[in-house]
């Protein structure tokens, strides 16, 4: 009796599952840890002000004023599709797969060598060679460590491309077309058309054929961002009235004429987001015209250097009502360099200011640069050893806009003399190629998965030719750690060039060690750096799965370069023969026995012929694996039936005809 009651005691524990830690269970240290260090690489529209608290409400207001769900993920690619009215991409290996690319980078780097221009005088040639003397004494008692950062600039009429490669790897792409809008970081003169208390937000008209969106939110003055540090100029700040959402339509009532800037671009439907804490980057700082807070990047990590950088600030010229940021750009830069770079940013802001004055309201007063010059502006850094530019007319532009900014920098611009494509022969062009491919090899023999679904982006890591063929363990467990490793840099590099947003998640090959995971983990933290993009990335789990999110800024490269297909429509798959055999038995026995329940046709129509139009390659499959099927259903509804290859069907169509009149009686298209 007692064994019973004993037994029945263990079957009701072993019923009530418990998770390790209680049913309660609170995350742990690691994960919360990871969702605070949010991952923040500031981009051209540095999310300068803190905006997180309120950022969920202003994303729903702005999905319902344009008839989404107001949870609706805009970031992710499911959004972007729908949006667009796309099809997803169905991108499923049916691409060649890559040779990989171990050889290229286990072998020492050797750069590009490009001639050098003949000089224009006798005294420029001295002095090129009194530089080349010079560098090589230094070089002597000071050997120089040469990072191969390269920046390569292809200029055509149409599109213009900037890469930027390290040692010959690609480590980024941008490309820009002739007809791509440049409203992002773009200010504009507008005019509140509308306000709607319940979304709390105004429509503005900024002369774009939407009204952009403004959330009250994005009217109020913001604080500073926590990735930078506040510094305190010693000015005594204006006592100015507090303004709350409830303010807003009584300050700024429908009419009112206000300089806002674009923070987002149109999405299908949607129009452009808007916010009037403008900001104006330049080369080493950012200027803030209607705030007087400053401060420097966090990201400059070097505590000494960030106090000198804000003994800079505090020592600026800087208009009353106005602030500036030191970017992570001007780290180890001369007092000189900032005035010069907060002089260049006065004087554009004075422009602007004198343009909304003098335009009406819906007009752009501000453009956002294009491409070459937001690339000296953005990707000039000190490791930056040359920029290389195939055309004639942007290397001299190129050349002016550095002399504005580092006259020591001019050194680096060359000039791109050949008739081969300048991706081509730095080895750009058959990198790029794994930006379009659903398989990326890694160096070792392994790879990676990149599928684009409907909810998020799932990335999977196999071990492929890399394998361990012993058994001892802790061999084992390297090899996988090494491939993983492979696999996170290489992920991080492909978000990059593919530009992909919204929700990732990564399935690395399973790791038992703690010690193991939280390598990788930080190999894809320190990846995640060089992302101008935001991010965030918490801890691979339990399972060996790492969640992340990347924002969008722009189209990725993909969406720019293809289209989808005109016969799959972007699923990457076609119905198979066997399928649309299936089906076109299908609709001749639904065609067949509609005529048997007229007994009175079927008695006038003695002979009946049916004809059916399919695609080529499908009639080989009704004519040969199938034929036996179709002269049974003859036989047995005393029916004739052919059979027509046409060209020009799509393989997923058909089309039934009566065989005497010619009628169509049915039609099946994609």
């Amino acid at each position: 009796m007692v064994e019973k009651k004993a037994f029945g005691r263990g079957r009701k524990r072993g019923m009530s599952f418990k998770p390790s830690g209680g049913k309660n269970r609170r995350p742990d240290r690691t994960s919360l840890k990871a969702r605070a260090n949010i991952e923040t690489i500031q981009t051209t529209q540095d999310e300068i002000y803190d905006t997180r608290q309120h950022r969920s409400e202003i994303v729903r207001a702005e999905n319902k004023a344009h008839g989404l769900p107001p949870d609706a993920d805009l970031e992710s690619a499911k959004a972007q599709r729908q949006l667009t009215n796309q099809s997803p991409d169905g991108e499923n290996g049916t691409q060649d797969e890559l040779p990989r690319q171990d050889s290229q980078y286990q072998t020492e780097f050797a750069p590009v060598e490009l001639p050098e221009e003949p000089a224009g005088s006798i005294k420029e040639k001295v002095q090129r060679s009194a530089k080349k003397f010079v560098s090589k004494v230094k070089g002597v008692f000071r050997p120089i460590k040469h990072t191969h950062k390269e920046v390569l600039i292809n200029a055509e009429s149409l599109e213009t491309r900037v890469a930027v490669t390290v040692k010959g790897q690609l480590e980024n792409l941008i490309i820009e077309r002739v007809d791509d809008l440049r409203m992002v970081g773009s200010i504009y003169k507008g005019k509140i058309r509308n306000l709607e208390d319940g979304l709390k937000a105004a429509f503005v008209d900024i002369g774009f054929e939407k009204n952009a969106f403004l959330h009250y939110w994005d009217i109020i003055p913001s604080p500073l961002d926590s990735s930078y540090d506040v510094v305190d100029r010693g000015r005594r700040k204006k006592d100015k009235p507090k303004i709350t959402n409830k303010d807003i339509p009584k300050k700024y009532p429908t009419g009112t004429e206000l300089t806002v800037q674009v923070t987002k671009g149109p999405i299908g439907t949607k129009g452009p987001r808007v916010t009037t804490n403008v900001l104006l980057p330049g080369r080493y700082l950012v200027l803030l015209p209607n705030s007087e807070q400053s401060g420097v990047s966090r990201k400059i990590e070097n505590r000494e250097e960030r106090t000198r950088l804000k003994r800079i600030v505090q020592e600026l010229n800087i208009p009353d009502g106005m602030g500036v940021i030191i970017r992570t750009a001007g780290q180890g830069q001369r007092k000189g360099y900032f005035i010069r770079d907060l002089a260049i940013l006065l004087q554009t802001w004075e422009g602007v200011t004198d343009r909304v004055k003098s335009q009406k309201a819906g007009t752009c007063v501000f453009e956002e640069p294009d491409l070459i010059e937001r690339t000296v502006r953005d990707f000039l850094t000190e490791d930056v050893e040359r920029i290389v530019v195939d055309n004639a007319a942007e290397t001299e532009r190129v050349t002016k806009l550095i002399g504005r900014i580092s006259k020591r920098s001019l050194e680096k611009v060359q000039r791109y003399p050949y008739s081969e494509p300048i991706f081509d022969r730095f080895g750009v062009t058959r990198q790029l190629e794994t930006a379009y491919t659903r398989k990326v090899m890694l160096p070792s023999g392994g790879y990676i998965i990149i599928d684009e679904t409907e909810a998020l982006v799932a990335i999977d890591v196999n071990t492929g030719s890399h394998r361990h063929k012993g058994k001892n363990k802790k061999e084992k467990d390297k090899t996988l750690l090494q491939v993983n490793l492979e696999a996170a840099e290489e992920v991080c590099r492909q978000l990059r060039l593919r530009n992909i947003g919204g929700l990732i998640v990564l399935d690395f090959i399973d790791m038992k060690s703690s010690r193991d995971r939280r390598d990788v983990f930080n190999r894809v933290r320190d990846g995640l750096r060089k992302d101008k993009a935001k991010s965030h990335v918490l801890p691979i789990s339990d399972l060996g799965l790492m969640e992340m999110t990347r924002q969008r800024q722009s189209e990725s490269v993909r969406d720019s370069a293809y289209g989808d297909c005109e016969h799959c429509r972007g699923r990457g798959k076609l119905k198979s023969p066997l399928t649309m055999s299936v089906e076109i038995q299908r609709k001749l026995s639904e065609i067949i026995k509609k005529r048997d329940k007229l007994k009175q046709r079927r008695e006038e129509e003695a002979d009946f012929k049916l004809r059916v139009n399919v695609h080529s390659g499908v009639l080989d499959r009704l004519r040969n694996e199938d034929e036996d099927i179709f002269i049974d259903m003859e036989k047995r509804y005393l029916v004739k039936i052919s059979f027509r290859g046409e060209l020009g069907l799509h393989p997923e169509a058909f089309e039934v005809f009566d065989a005497i009149t010619n009628k169509r009686l049915a039609q099946v298209e994609q």
